[in-house]
């Protein structure tokens, strides 16, 4: 089964995602991580993704559609995805169906995961204080909600469209977001 779990930063892609990964024994496919890892193994990759999530910016299309072609190409992740922060572009869906197709697998459930930017800065404001990530200044923050919201509106527009997407409130508590996705994907 594949799984695309999308939203704002802390609207709570990743815990939603360990929670399948486990449940389905499937593989996560954290942009996020992916990118960290990078960043943590001083790559160039790595060196080009720190100037731009100083700043706030996205990082590329090239680069996140490259990183993510290797893992959905690798058979033993086959129909065990699932995506956490990706597609974020219309570029990156549309990369996202090709690398499906050729790989003859098909995306099972879409979730939106949709919280407001209070709500945003406050979880991101307290993972800060947890996790010590540098991508969580409050600046930062209020730049990658906002281009977040801009840049994935055509995303949402693109999915919303189809059979299998779900949009959740992504206000509510861990277990009743995690209870609301089961209820779809009746596991």
């Amino acid at each position: 089964m594949n799984i695309i779990l999308f939203g704002p930063p802390g609207a709570g892609k990743g815990t939603q995602a360990k929670y399948l990964v486990k449940k389905l024994n499937g593989f996560q496919i954290s942009t996020g991580d992916i990118l960290r890892n990078e960043i943590n193994n001083n790559t160039e990759i790595g060196k080009m993704i720190v100037n731009d999530m100083k700043e706030g910016r996205f990082i590329s299309d090239e680069i996140v559609n490259k990183l993510i072609k290797k893992i959905v190409s690798n058979p033993e992740n086959k129909n065990k995805l699932i995506f956490d922060g990706y597609p974020r572009s219309l570029s990156q869906a549309e990369n996202l169906e090709h690398l499906l197709d050729i790989t003859n697998q098909k995306v099972n459930f879409i979730f939106f995961l949709n919280v407001d930017k209070e709500i945003v800065i406050r979880r991101i404001e307290k993972r800060k204080t947890i996790e010590k990530r540098t991508d969580d200044e409050f600046k930062t923050i209020l730049t990658r909600y906002d281009k977040y919201m801009d840049i994935t509106r055509p995303v949402l527009n693109f999915y919303s469209k189809k059979a299998n997407f779900h949009e959740i409130d992504g206000s509510q508590e861990i277990d009743q977001i995690t209870s609301k996705i089961n209820t779809f994907i009746n596991v």
